[in-house]
This record gives structure tokens, C-alpha cells and sequence, in this order.
């Protein structure tokens, strides 16, 4: 029998001037990895931090936070991406990760559960797919208004009840392991343009979608997202919303094959925006005379995914990461 060939992964997490959180992570991180690597055959793991921050905040603080680690502890990796944006950081993982054979991406705010990186990796063993994705359940620090829980700003329902195995065309990134042979034969890289807007982790899984890659889903491989206080308020939840209606329409457009097509679809979401602002506008107005959170926390909902809709039909970008300093 040949000698067993050792698989290498890599746990990227990317942060920006987030230094206390990053240095809590990273245990958890380091604990998940060596798990692994105890359990799992001819695996090795080591975990990765991108910081986006040219000062370099949170590579300071996660070399605090590793040399706390026990003697023996995996590898923990730091590079500083001076350049703004998500797609930069991201980029910045995929080629320090460039002799790596699997990547997890995993976020700053994120806390991984128990058993997570198991799960994650003994279904990519398991089904033998380019890339496995898994959920992301939103935890509050502090109890949020009625408003907040009535209008759904944090849910993330729409794939909760799927089972292990199943195939998805898409994913995020925040909680995704790639099979980093298929993305060098593909030739992929998060879009540059997508940066400072989102919508680079739908195009990109997209795209490894139609290069023949194939994305299943891991119904046990949960991480916590940590909602701090000051990202409940309405007006960040509002400009939140058309953010993410705005960039989810044009990577829809960016993904609509010739002219033709792209036309088409611009109409159709322009005539979609249209629609759900009518109704948004119509839901508040009659939440104002009923005195009813839900109805009006769902109508403004509607209204700022119309904003973010008709703006992308128009060939507008809103920048919802753009730094002010």
C-alpha cells in the first residue's frame, strides 16, 4: 500500500481594528484545529488571521494572544493586507494559503461551536464536494427592541432546515470550507470591485459553481454570529437592508450572461423594487393606524430593500463598508 498523503488545512479569519475579539478567537480557533488534527488521518491544520488594518491593531494582539497558547499548540499565522476591502482580504488568504490543499473562512464576530471544524470536514470527506458551507445562527449582546426581532433584520431562515449533503449554488463566506485545488484549477479570486460593497461571496461560489465545482451544505457546522449593541439600531438596520439588496441585485447582474439578458433582468428587478416599495409603503401606513410594530418594522424592511434594488437597476452602488478614516 502507497504511504497516505497528509491533507493540509488552513483556518483564514479576517479582521479590521476588532483587536479584543480577534485575541478571543483565536484560542478557539487553535482548540477546534488541534482537535482535528488529533482525530482526523494525515491532517494538518493551522489557522490564519488576515488583518485589513495597515497599523496592524489586530496582528498585535493575535501574537499576544498565540504566545499565551500551550507549547505544541498548531501553527498561528498572521499577514496584514494594507489594501481596504473584503475581496482584498480575501485574496490575501487565498495566496498565503497557496500550498495549502483546504481552506475554512470563518469571521472575526463569528464563535464557532462545539464540534464545528469536525463537522465541516467530515462532510467534505464524506461527499467528496469542492466546498461545504454551514450555518450562521445571530446571537444579540443585548436584547434587541420588539421592532428588531419583528422585522427579521438578523434571520437567516432560508436554508436552516436543509440536511447535510444537499447541494447549494451559492454560499457566504463566513462560515465556508474550499477545496483550494478546485479554486487554483478554476482560477478564482473574490472581485476587487466588490470590495467595499459585498455581494464578493456570492460571485465568487457562483462562479466555482459554473467552473463544475459543487457546494454542499453542513447542518452541523454552526457558528454564532455576536450582534453588538450598536449594529440594533434602526438606522444601520435599515441602510444594512438596501446594502444587501443592493449588491445581491447587481452580482445577479454580473452574473447574467450578454447584454441581453442583463437588460432583461434589469428590468425585472427595477419592476421588482417597484413592487415591494408599493407594498412596504402600503404595510407602514397601515401599521401607523393599527399602532402595529411587526407591520411597520416589515414595511420599512421592504422599503430599504427596494432603495437597495431600484439603486442597482440604476447602476448605482452602495458602499456599506466604505471606511470614513
Amino acid at each position: 500500500m502507497g504511504e497516505v498523503r497528509t491533507e493540509r488545512l488552513v483556518v483564514a479569519v479576517l479582521t479590521y481594528r476588532r483587536p479584543d475579539r480577534i485575541a478571543a478567537l483565536v484560542p478557539v480557533l487553535v482548540e477546534q484545529a488541534a482537535g482535528l488534527a488529533g482525530r482526523a488521518k494525515a491532517v494538518e491544520v493551522s489557522v490564519l488571521v488576515v488583518d485589513n488594518d495597515p497599523a496592524g491593531t489586530g496582528a498585535a494582539a493575535v501574537t499576544e494572544a498565540a504566545a499565551r497558547l500551550e507549547a505544541g499548540a498548531c501553527p498561528v499565522t498572521v499577514v496584514v493586507e494594507p489594501e481596504p476591502g473584503i475581496s482584498a482580504a480575501r485574496n490575501a488568504a487565498l495566496h498565503a494559503s497557496g500550498d495549502q490543499d483546504l481552506l475554512v473562512f470563518v469571521d472575526d464576530d463569528e464563535v464557532p461551536r462545539p464540534g464545528w471544524l469536525d463537522a465541516l470536514h467530515a462532510t467534505y470527506r464524506a461527499t467528496g464536494a469542492d466546498a461545504v458551507a454551514g450555518p450562521v445562527a445571530s446571537r444579540y449582546a443585548d436584547e434587541p427592541e420588539p421592532w428588531v426581532v419583528a422585522g427579521g433584520f438578523y434571520d437567516r431562515a432560508h436554508r436552516l432546515g436543509l440536511r447535510t449533503g444537499t447541494t447549494v449554488p451559492s454560499a457566504a463566506t463566513n462560515n465556508l470550507l474550499l477545496d483550494l485545488r478546485t479554486v487554483r484549477r478554476a482560477n478564482l479570486a473574490f472581485d476587487l470591485a466588490l470590495g467595499l460593497s459585498g455581494g464578493e461571496d456570492t460571485l465568487f461560489t457562483s462562479a466555482l459553481t459554473a467552473a463544475g465545482g459543487r457546494i454542499v451544505w453542513c447542518a452541523e457546522a454552526v457558528v454564532s454570529d455576536v450582534v453588538p449593541a450598536d449594529r440594533l439600531a434602526r438606522p444601520y438596520l435599515l441602510a444594512r437592508t438596501a446594502g444587501l439588496a443592493n449588491s445581491s441585485a447587481r452580482v445577479a447582474l454580473m452574473l447574467a450572461p450578454g447584454r441581453g439578458r442583463r437588460t432583461a433582468l434589469r428590468a425585472r428587478t427595477a419592476a421588482a423594487g417597484i413592487a415591494r416599495g408599493a407594498l412596504g409603503a402600503l404595510q407602514v401606513a397601515r401599521a401607523a393606524t393599527r399602532r402595529d410594530v411587526a407591520g411597520d418594522a416589515r414595511g420599512r424592511r421592504a422599503l430599504a430593500r427596494s432603495r437597495g434594488e431600484l439603486l442597482a437597476a440604476c447602476g448605482t452602488v452602495l458602499l456599506p463598508y466604505a471606511r470614513q478614516g
